[in-house]
């Protein structure tokens, strides 16, 4: 890591703006404060958001959007949940915006070069530089869980966990492909995004939050550059992973996705193919394409086990919720061809507790 100086003279082109959240997030809680910064780098300028101080010897929280989102309109109702402050007061997050996704955002000019998924991830250590910041746990969706995978692929001694909702870690197909281009003929670009997002079934229900992020996706000013980072997500190269094999995620992971939702069947391949040791898998009933959005009290929740697994949050910090929700385990054959043995977990909000602790075999959680 450099420092004083040198960081600055390589980072001449920072902005730095102070903002803070929109409104106190508990009663008589005093809203933290946040920086937007601008840093250079070899495949153009990123902008993130820092909320909160760096607390010694804990990582930072770093969340990285889905395409169609920037980080309030992809995070904020989760990091806003009431339960989730008692995670986000112990540790520093910062908000990466992929480049052309913030608020405000001027259109890039016609032929520019957007950078390639694994760009965006190269991106990444020059935001830790600055910050001065040496290890993360990421939080992705989409894209977003694509890239951060790629960065933890290229830096794994910087990351101490990952949280992926909606991971596709495959390229596209011929057959994707070819029903990418049918759909482009009969869809709008937002529409399109919005078939990304969200299940056919949420789509057909519109209901209020499906007309708040069409609304958002139609008329986004910086639609051009949405598609851009659309184009690259559809262009992504292929992470291959391979259980036992020398490409995989060497921390804990926590893949998340909805029931019925446009990602399960990639989510679940990906869970088939990274350690079962190190990996917990969470597929959430009723919660759509985006369970942060629309289910963030029991990601909340799962977060919480998740850190504590890591050792960060003690058991006595857990809400009286936690404490009270019911676990039953069964066992079942793996994925894989040596049918190791894995966990499933289901919940209900009745009585009981959850199991915590380091993931010791895949968990497929349903809830």
């Amino acid at each position: 890591m450099e420092n004083g100086g040198s960081r600055q003279a390589t980072m001449a082109e920072l902005q730095e703006v102070q903002i803070t959240e929109e409104k106190p997030l508990l009663p008589g809680q005093t809203p933290q404060a946040a920086k937007t910064h601008s840093v250079e780098t070899p495949y153009g300028s990123v902008t993130f958001t820092v909320y909160g101080t760096p607390k010694p010897k804990r990582p930072a929280i770093l969340t990285y959007h889905d395409v169609g989102l920037n980080y309030k309109s992809c995070f904020q109702p989760l990091f806003q949940f009431g339960d989730m402050q008692e995670i986000i007061q112990n540790f520093v997050r910062v908000h990466v915006d992929a480049p052309g996704m913030e608020e405000g955002a001027p259109v890039f000019p016609l032929g520019y070069q957007y950078p390639s998924l694994d760009q965006l991830a190269d991106m990444i250590p020059c935001i830790l530089q600055y910050l001065n910041f040496s290890t993360i746990i990421g939080v992705g969706v989409g894209a977003g869980a694509y890239v951060l995978s790629r960065y933890a692929l290229n830096h794994p001694d910087t990351v101490e966990g990952l949280v992926l909702i909606n991971i596709d870690p495959n390229a596209k197909g011929w057959m994707d492909w070819a029903a990418h281009k049918l759909t482009g003929l009969t869809s709008s670009r937002s529409e399109m995004i919005l078939g990304h997002l969200f299940s056919q079934e949420e789509l057909s229900g519109n209901s209020e939050l499906i007309q708040k992020y069409r609304n958002i996706i139609t008329n986004a000013p910086n639609l051009d550059n949405i598609e851009l980072y659309w184009n690259s997500y559809n262009n992504r190269r292929d992470l291959n992973f391979e259980r036992g094999g020398d490409i995989t995620l060497k921390c804990p992971v926590m893949l998340v996705v909805g029931d019925q939702a446009p990602h399960e069947d990639a989510v679940v391949e990906c869970n088939s193919k990274l350690d079962p040791t190190q990996t917990s898998f969470l597929k959430m009933a009723d919660s759509g394409g985006q369970p942060q959005l629309t289910q963030p009290g029991k990601l909340t929740e799962a977060f919480k086990y998740f850190l504590q697994g890591m050792g960060y949050m003690a058991s006595s910090c857990m809400t009286r919720l936690s404490r009270s929700r019911t676990a039953s385990l069964t066992s079942a054959a793996s994925i894989d061809g040596s049918r190791s043995r894995s966990r499933t977990l289901s919940q209900s909000s009745e009585s009981g507790t959850l199991p915590s602790g380091p993931p010791g075999h895949t968990m497929e959680v349903s809830c």
